[in-house]
């Protein structure tokens, strides 16, 4: 089979690799869809274990069951889920299954920019998600985003009746833009450095959308009743971004950091500005659950997302490396989904 082999964001080898082997409690997926997610091209992240061959958000058809699989059989259309939590430790029984050790150490075989994947049995038994037959192979790649997107807003404790400024409107800040407004925020205001995202975070939700390097947290008073704002969430990796988000928060409000910064990154903070006598809370939210990974389809299936006008780019494997090449430079692109299987 073909496989995209990850050397650098600018090196991209499509190569043959044996297809996939599976177990009897494993499935071998056929993959139709997987999006280039942004930290698909955090280069520093991965740097050091190339090659490899990434893709998470995955969606296909199974094409061949173990054995001793009842649930699923070959034809079936899927997501599924990359990383998956025992359910069981005491990272899982308190809401925090992402960081269980589990989730960190699964992992399908390769990756989802292959022609085929397999899932090992303990992501067939906690992450395989059956599609309905109204959601596209294409809208079932945001089944993963979204859920993490989900998350992040529920560890900031919701945004029902809260004002939220979205720092940075990539893919990840358009879904949380998206989401705060369906979820019932009362105030949603987006940033970025590019005209393209600014015009496509008014679209998506965003009552109001600023450039970042002429953004001030005076324009939040004057769209907030003289408040700023009770939730910050954070998706760009700039330093600039973090610093605006400190000086833009509520008192009582919250910042959820969403996206990570540069490898060791130090930001300063003045701590009594912050926090005493502000009841300022920062959180942070990593990966998605099984639950949200369901929830995420639900919303997706019911049609209350408008997902599919996020697609700006389809390319077949062959072409990854521009896919991979648009998504790094984060200017006239929102989604960018790769269909192995052309």
């Amino acid at each position: 089979m073909r496989a995209a082999v990850y050397y650098s964001n600018k090196d991209i080898r499509i190569e043959e690799r044996p297809k996939p082997k599976i177990g009897p409690e494993e499935l071998l997926v056929r993959v139709e869809a997987c999006g280039i997610c942004g930290s698909d091209v955090m280069e520093w992240y991965r740097i050091d274990r190339v090659p490899l061959v990434l893709g998470h958000e995955i969606s296909g058809i199974i094409e061949e069951a173990g054995g001793g699989i009842k649930e699923y059989k070959k034809g079936d259309r899927i997501a599924c889920a990359h990383h998956v939590p025992c359910g069981n430790c005491h990272y899982c029984l308190s809401g925090h299954d992402s960081v269980c050790d589990t989730l960190r150490k699964t992992n399908v075989d390769p990756g989802g920019f292959a022609e085929y994947i397999r899932l090992p049995e303990i992501n067939v038994k906690k992450g395989v998600f059956p599609l309905p037959d109204n959601v596209a192979f294409e809208e079932a790649t945001f089944i993963e985003p979204v859920a993490c997107v989900l998350r992040g807003q529920r560890l900031a404790e919701g945004v029902k009746g809260k004002s939220v400024l979205v720092l940075g409107s990539g893919i990840a800040g358009l879904l949380h833009i998206h989401l705060a407004r369906i979820h019932g925020a009362s105030l949603v205001v987006a940033t970025d450095i590019n005209q393209y995202r600014i015009n496509a975070a008014k679209k998506f939700g965003a009552h109001a959308a600023f450039n970042a390097r002429e953004y001030s947290p005076e324009f939040l008073r004057e769209l907030n009743q003289g408040r700023l704002t009770d939730l910050v969430i954070v998706t760009s990796a700039a330093e600039q971004a973090i610093k605006q988000a400190l000086e833009s928060v509520e008192r009582g409000g919250t910042i959820l950091f969403f996206a990570p910064t540069d490898k060791n990154k130090k930001i300063p903070l003045i701590f009594n500005n912050l926090f005493w006598k502000q009841e300022i809370t920062l959180t942070s939210s990593y990966a998605a659950s099984p639950q949200e990974y369901q929830q995420a389809l639900d919303l997706i299936a019911s049609n209350k997302l408008n997902i599919s006008e996020m697609i700006t780019h389809k390319f077949a494997l062959k072409n990854i490396t521009k896919g991979f090449q648009l998504v790094a430079e984060a200017k006239d692109s929102i989604k960018v989904i790769i269909e192995p299987q052309k």
